[in-house]
């Protein structure tokens, strides 16, 4: 199965740049891996046995080029945090401060919470997408969890 490169780009490009926003934390730098990996799909001749695997792919290929970009990115310079999440409008405060608690995670943490909360995705496939055992996945997310609780615990109690 392959689909045309511009049905991808339009279907995948949201969820792909919320993944690799999830590693880089940076809006220019996301865009960067998110480009890389559609470039890397037209250029590639691989075929997929479902919409499914072709997800997965773009997500497992997006994740890695914005691991690459984060590892060379404290040579630059980048938009902090507060002030990117400053021009995102959010519906409530809870979801800003959800957005900001998610965000100041550890990226190990950060991907599996957007892999398994953003994108639907099971804790075997997300395994699979970053090449870690189902153990070391559910172990991320549990930590995560219990990170975000302690955050929010603190901000919603201050209240």
């Amino acid at each position: 199965m392959r689909l045309p490169t511009e049905t991808v780009i339009e279907k995948y490009k949201q969820n792909l740049y919320a993944a690799a926003f999830s590693v880089c934390r940076s809006p220019e730098d996301s865009e960067d891996a998110v480009q890389d990996a559609f470039i890397k799909y037209h250029t590639s001749v691989k075929e997929f046995e479902t919409e499914e695997h072709l997800r997965a792919w773009l997500i497992r290929i997006t994740v890695n080029r914005a691991k690459d970009i984060a590892s060379s990115y404290r040579r630059r310079n980048s938009v902090p945090l507060e002030e990117y999440t400053a021009s995102v409008p959010f519906e409530t405060r809870e979801e800003s401060e959800l957005f900001t608690a998610v965000m100041s995670l550890g990226e190990k943490y950060r991907t599996v919470i957007h892999l398994f909360y953003y994108e639907d995705y099971k804790i075997e496939e997300i395994a699979e997408i970053l090449g870690k055992s189902p153990g070391a996945v559910k172990s991320r997310l549990s930590r995560a969890r219990q990170q975000l609780k302690e955050m929010l615990k603190e901000e919603w109690n201050n209240d």
